[in-house]
């Protein structure tokens, strides 16, 4: 066998450095912290910055090509337009100086009809063919006769019209007659009518005349009748008054008897004040009430000083009773913390057992920095 040398193949040494900086790099960014916890690709984060700059670099460069487009279209559009209104202005020069040249009126095959042959060509009649139009074989042969019709046509007609408008006037004239005498009924009977509505107003106010007086008269006599009513009912009122026992000030008046068993009633309006027998009875009761009463404040004084003697006991009573609970309160605290005590001395015993007996054997630095060295 032979040595043959082949050529290395470049493509695996390629690929292991691709796969080893792609570690690397994944390493780098999967063992930074503030990569990992907040999550913060500052690379990416720059380059949609440097983007975002190019795109809206990009977009204004492109509004400005646009804005210059548009000013180049408008110039260009504005010189088209006076390009096309100096076009328009030369064309109506031209065309009006080639009418003005070529197509004269006293030009035309017309003129001597419209210009009464002032200013007309010159031509003769035999130079004119048959295909002049100008000249015709046999035309108006009878004139004479042609016209004397035509004026006795003429005639005629205006004979006609004339009578045609005689006999319009003389319908016309009949209309207004006819008109006329409608109108001057029209008018007799609206006379009449006028009449006769004024006599009928004329019995309306006489009746509502009388009308009226025979409801005055009426009202008059009530008027009348009230006011004897009323200067009757002064006068009783008056006489009632003057003989009442308001004014005659009578002691019984301010009584009335009732038929209940409470006896008589004293009337507000009519009572003139009491008797001395009724002003001692009110005193003697006033006398009874006061002695009543201090009676009454006396015995509410005993049960006042009753009720504060209760109060006190109870108050004692309840002072004992706190005073015994308070010590067993302090007696029960005092047995808390002896047992407080033993429990604190039974743990600290056990945590001394367990630091030097049972856990000797701790982990070192290098136990702990043995972790999270690679990135799989």
């Amino acid at each position: 066998m032979y040595k043959v040398d082949l050529p290395v193949n470049e493509r695996e040494p390629r690929a292991v450095e691709r796969r080893r900086s792609a570690e690397a790099d994944r390493r780098s960014r999967i063992l930074n912290p503030r990569a990992r916890v907040i999550g913060v690709d500052l690379p990416a984060l720059n380059r949609q910055v440097q983007e975002k700059r190019e795109r809206l670099e990009m977009e204004k460069q492109r509004d400005m090509a646009y804005d210059l487009l548009r000013l180049s279209l408008d110039e260009m559009a504005m010189q088209q337009k006076h390009e096309e209104e100096e076009l328009r202005r030369e064309l109506g020069r031209d065309l009006v100086q080639y009418r003005t040249i070529y197509q004269r009126a006293e030009d035309s095959r017309d003129a001597d009809i419209n210009y009464d042959r002032q200013g007309a060509p010159d031509v003769s009649i035999s130079a004119l063919g048959p295909a002049s139009m100008q000249v015709f074989q046999g035309e108006d042969v009878n004139e004479g006769e042609r016209k004397r019709a035509e004026m006795e046509m003429n005639e005629k007609t205006l004979r006609a019209q004339m009578e045609e408008r005689e006999k319009q006037k003389r319908l016309h004239k009949n209309r207004e007659l006819i008109t006329v005498r409608v109108l001057v009924e029209n008018d007799l009977k609206a006379v009449q009518l006028d009449a006769l509505k004024e006599e009928c107003r004329r019995a309306a106010r006489i009746a509502l005349s009388q009308y009226n007086q025979t409801q005055a008269e009426e009202r008059n006599e009530k008027k009348r009748q009230e006011k004897l009513r009323i200067v009757g009912s002064e006068q009783a009122e008056v006489q009632y008054m003057v003989t009442s026992d308001l004014l005659t000030e009578r002691p019984d008046a301010a009584k009335r008897m009732t038929q209940s068993s409470e006896g008589s009633r004293v009337l507000p309006d009519r009572w003139k004040g009491m008797t001395p027998r009724q002003l001692s009875d009110i005193q003697r009761q006033r006398e009874r009430q006061r002695f009543e009463k201090e009676r009454q404040k006396e015995a509410e004084k005993q049960r006042e000083q009753a009720w504060d003697h209760l109060l006190m006991e109870q108050s004692r009573q309840q002072e004992r009773e706190e005073r015994i609970e308070r010590e067993l309160e302090r007696e029960r605290r005092i047995q808390l913390e002896k047992y407080n005590r033993q429990l604190a001395r039974e743990q600290q015993a056990h945590r001394q057992h367990l630091d030097k007996q049972l856990y000797t054997n701790r982990p070192s630095v290098e136990y702990f920095t043995q972790f999270n060295r690679s990135s799989r």
